[in-house]
């Protein structure tokens, strides 16, 4: 079956996905959802997420007799290509996926091809305490037309341990100048894994003179000249950075390891309070500290999102009503367990960083693909 078969396919399909749970009758609702195992698909390397997920396994089962079974994953794209292909097989109902932590590119691919159960988001009670000043009807330019639920903040910061470094970078052009001066002291992760791509991202929208072309779609743009300035940067960068630039990280986890160690001067995270977190589990000395460059950090809201024939609907819009809940969304933010901004308004809660909005998704695949042919190994 070819793609315009799939999503010709997709508009029956999702019609009745939506009449399976009758949104408007919430009690009906969560005593459907009693007895029924939510798979959540959701990235599962951070111990802190992981621990945070289990607890709110616990609630939910004392509370609702829902059983969420986390599915760990290492990409969610890997999620995304098995719903694609349980659409392109007719599995319209029964399907193994309940739940998707997604935005940017997965939640464009999932939209664009009919993936999605909903719209459900303005129908969940809790979405009546949802901090509205967020940009929470939109990912990554795209907009979620209520088929994906906010979950949290993410920022693209940076950690820098003040005994060994006092004044960390302002810009990337400051970086570049600081591993200059202490060469095989700074990296990033490797694309395409998450981090390394967002490090892409962020430094092409610093460097680049013009960032309009980055918030429509990569095609419309003469990708060559718009990203030229990036590159150029990252021949210098490699030239003294970490290994000489021929290995890298493979994830955020890994930079904060290399720096407790001394190896790096930074890390890097997209949660602004990992660093509290980490010092406070003992995984960074007590030194260490998160920070943004003075253009701001590169910003988004993550999403929850229901697959269009999960096969316990009800059970996934109760998990996902519970998670974005006060209680939940407090817990979340407190570095003792995860530190991942609240989408709600909470008493007492840290201001972010000044943000800077994510570009089109389209960029990050087209990106991802010219950073491995200049630089895989």
């Amino acid at each position: 079956m070819n793609l315009k078969s799939i999503v010709a396919a997709c508009a029956l399909a999702f019609t009745s996905a939506a009449s399976a749970a009758d949104l408007s009758n919430w009690e009906q609702i969560e005593e459907s959802a009693q007895g029924q195992t939510v798979y959540f698909n959701a990235w599962g390397g951070s111990q802190e997420i992981n621990a945070y997920l289990r607890w709110a396994g616990d609630e939910l089962k004392d509370r609702y007799g829902v059983t969420l079974q986390h599915v760990k994953v290492s990409d969610i794209a890997e999620t995304v290509n098995r719903l694609v292909a349980e659409k392109a097989a007719g599995k319209n109902e029964g399907g193994s996926v309940d739940m998707v932590w997604i935005n940017g590119e997965n939640f464009k691919s999932m939209k664009s091809n009919g993936l999605l159960f909903g719209p459900f988001v303005e129908s969940l009670p809790s979405w009546s305490i949802v901090d509205k000043s967020l940009p929470v009807k939109e990912d990554f330019t795209e907009p979620t037309n209520g088929l994906e639920a906010p979950w949290g903040v993410g920022q693209l910061v940076f950690i820098h341990d003040e005994k060994t470094l006092a004044n960390p970078p302002a810009s990337f052009n400051e970086m570049l100048s600081l591993a200059k001066a202490f060469p095989g002291k700074i990296t990033y992760p490797k694309p395409p894994a998450f981090h390394g791509t967002s490090f892409l991202k962020a430094a092409l929208l610093e460097l680049s003179m013009d960032t309009a072309p980055l918030y429509k779609p990569a095609d419309q743009a003469d990708f060559n000249a718009v990203t030229a300035p990036l590159w150029k940067y990252l021949d210098e960068l490699h030239a003294v950075a970490w290994r000489q630039g021929k290995q890298f990280p493979a994830a955020s986890a890994e930079t904060m390891q290399l720096l407790d160690d001394g190896e790096l001067l930074l890390a890097i995270t997209f949660n602004p309070n990992a660093a509290e977190t980490a010092v406070k589990n003992g995984t960074l000395a007590p030194s260490t500290k998160a920070f943004a460059f003075d253009k701001g950090a590169l910003s988004n809201i993550h999403f929850m999102g229901i697959p269009w024939n999960a096969n316990a609907k009800e059970g996934a819009l109760v998990a996902v009503n519970f998670l974005m809940s006060e209680e939940a969304q407090a817990r979340k933010a407190n570095s003792d367990y995860w530190g991942d901004p609240a989408v709600v308004k909470l008493t007492g809660s840290k201001p972010l960083f000044k943000s800077q909005p994510e570009p089109h998704p389209s960029w990050q695949g087209a990106l991802e693909q010219e950073w491995l042919k200049r630089y895989g190994q």
